[in-house]
């Protein structure tokens, strides 16, 4: 048509010349034909999968056929005069749309089956609509009209039988799309309703094995493949599968499989569309394992890490390939199954953690438990020893500490100075070993159950004083001022005498050793109205707050009483209070270190109360003493 614009006629013989339109028709055909061409080669550049192949093919059926059409069309008949290829147009379009042919089927460049259910749609709709008001408006307009010219009634019914019939449409519409979905869509499903069960379901549970097995039948009831699966990797990357159906994929594969998706960097993987030349070992293994398409469940698909594990498809069984479509939704039904997997995994690990920590928790407390025996027999060996070495100690002892009394009273004749002076410290040391014996004896006892307390009437006044004239010449040698506030009148008091007494001397002997030269120590014995109260007051080093709760543990001796006095045992402070506290009196104790400390006892008047009968709170206190 356009021809005779183009070029000129031709004479006898003459190819046509050309004009000066062609030269415009020309710029435009190459200019929309480059323009179209560029852009859809930078859109393949940047596409991937079959997105990438539907373009390739585009692009190869547009090269060729327009290149063809411009060679012989344009360059021939201009430049050469040749116009023997014109007729050939036909064929070279040939070759653009069998190109475009293939794209679609092979590579689902449009949606035929979309295009042919819907178009047999409209087409059975038409033809019933069409049948129904041949049928109906053209029978029964004859009966109402009667003649050859319309009359208004039979116009008035065309009217309204068509509008009825344009009211019936969509119905019949909807109807023939059931018909034609049943045929070719049999694996359509709805997307909106796959979230909200996947929904549903994963806020029911934290449990990892039933949300991955429901999660499967869901899936595999939207998607109907042939085989659906999640295969997961736990913290230790021990890999556990979630299958439908008993699957028999070699362990190899698996394995070849999870080293090779992180390198695709997609989150749908799917069979069909990976580029064979980048990819061609990963889809090898998955067509011959018939998996049509795996699900990364993985957050960032950068990197080459792989993820929590995998959601894996087989092939559709109405046998269409899986859509565009159809990754975006497993893409989102990914991102849902990563945030409950992830849930339940910490769940399990917790869990496992608690199971583990309970295991292990039950094993020490046995080790514990067959340690603790051990102890017990040891330590009722070293109790059974320290009764035995004492009772053996104290005998000799006693005699060693008689004979230096005697010896110091002169019995056996006059001393000089030096001899006094040197008995006299053999006489102290031999009085520090008895006290440590009855303290070691004591503990012993308290241990077998046989520390009784043996009730007799005390004098505590001059008790007091007996027990301070011991030690008046150790005070002199270390130049410490020992001093007695002695009541004028002091009532007798039913006490354990030889307890009471080494708790005192225990309470004097400390606080010489533990005040400093130049120091004083000052012991009190006052009788209240309802209580009496003993207390030892020194200017020692006192004892550490950090420390004071210890104080009165067997065996405990504080830091600074350490370097003070390397010899100490660590047993007088807690004999005391075992042997106060048996006796229904409390311990009194004060102290700040470097300014020194007040130790003594305090006891109630009614329950010390002269009598041949033993107080029973006394008693009983004992008692329970006796068992720790």
């Amino acid at each position: 048509a356009l021809s005779p614009f183009l070029y000129h006629q031709p004479k006898i013989n003459e190819a046509p010349g050309p004009t000066p339109l062609i030269v415009v028709f020309a710029i435009v055909v190459v200019g929309l034909l480059g323009f179209g061409i560029t852009s859809l080669f930078n859109k393949y550049r940047h596409s991937k999968g079959s997105e990438h192949q539907q373009i390739r093919f585009i692009l190869f059926g547009l090269g060729a056929t327009f290149g063809l059409i411009l060679l012989s069309n344009l360059v021939l008949v201009n430049l050469f005069h040749f116009t023997g290829l014109i007729a050939l147009g036909p064929v070279y379009m040939l070759i653009f749309t069998s190109s475009m042919a293939y794209a679609i089927i092979r590579h689902h460049l449009f949606d035929i089956q979309a295009a042919v259910a819907r178009g047999l749609a409209y087409l059975l709709s038409f033809a019933s609509i069409g049948i129904i008001y041949s049928v109906f408006a053209l029978g029964l307009s004859e009966k109402i009209g009667g003649g050859a010219t319309q009359s208004p009634l039979q116009r008035t019914f065309y009217i309204g039988f068509a509008l009825v019939t344009a009211f019936i449409f969509p119905a019949t519409k909807k109807f023939f799309d059931r018909i034609t979905n049943k045929f070719f869509f049999r694996d359509t499903y709805d997307a909106q309703r796959l979230f909200s069960q996947l929904n549903r379901m994963l806020v029911t549970s934290l449990d990892t094995q039933y949300l991955m097995f429901q999660s499967v039948s869901i899936i595999q009831t939207a998607f109907k493949p042939e085989f659906a699966l999640i295969g997961l990797r736990d913290a230790r990357n021990k890999q556990r599968i979630f299958s439908s159906s008993k699957l028999n994929i070699p362990q190899d594969d698996i394995s070849r499989v999870r080293a090779l998706t992180p390198k695709c960097h997609t989150k749908v993987i799917i069979a069909d569309d990976l580029p064979p030349e980048k990819h061609s070992e990963l889809k090898s293994l998955m067509r011959s394992n018939q998996v049509a398409v795996i699900v990364r469940l993985a957050q960032n698909m950068r990197s080459n890490e792989e993820g929590l594990g995998y959601l894996v498809l087989g092939d559709k069984k109405s046998g269409n390939p899986y859509t565009r479509s159809d990754a975006a939704v497993l893409e989102t039904v990914a991102n849902e199954l990563i945030i409950a997997v992830q849930n339940a995994l910490h769940f399990e690990e917790i869990q496992n953690f608690n199971a583990t920590l309970q295991q292990k928790v039950e094993d020490a407390t046995r080790q514990l438990k067959r340690t603790n025996a051990k102890l017990e027999a040891l330590d009722e060996t070293k109790d059974d020893f320290i009764s035995m070495a004492s009772h053996q100690l104290r005998t000799p002892l006693t005699s060693v500490k008689g004979y230096l009394s005697m010896v110091l009273e002169g019995d056996a004749g006059s001393l000089n100075e030096t001899q006094r002076k040197m008995l006299s410290q053999a006489f102290i040391s031999s009085q520090r070993m008895v006290f440590l014996i009855a303290d070691l004896l004591n503990v012993s006892r308290l241990k077998t159950g046989k520390f009784v307390i043996d009730w007799s009437p005390v004098n505590l006044s001059t008790m007091i004083e007996e027990e301070m004239s011991q030690l008046v010449d150790t005070a002199e040698s270390r130049e410490i001022k020992l001093s007695y506030k002695k009541p004028a009148n002091f009532p007798v008091l039913n006490m354990d005498e030889t307890k009471i007494r080494q708790v005192i001397m225990n309470f004097m002997d400390n606080a010489i050793y533990y005040t400093p030269p130049g120091g004083t120590i000052v012991v009190s014995l006052e009788e209240k109205p309802a209580a009496i109260e003993l207390r030892v007051t020194d200017n020692g080093i006192g004892v550490p707050v950090s420390e004071q709760h210890h104080l009165f543990t067997k065996f405990y001796r504080a830091r600074n009483a350490q370097k003070a006095r390397p010899d100490g045992t660590g047993l007088g402070l807690f004999m005391a209070k075992k042997v106060i506290t048996a006796q229904g009196g409390a311990i009194i104790f004060e102290s700040k270190e470097g300014k020194g400390s007040t130790f003594g006892f305090t006891f109630s008047k009614s329950k010390l109360a002269m009598s041949h009968e033993a107080p029973k709170t006394g008693v009983a206190e004992a008692k329970i003493e006796s068992k720790e």
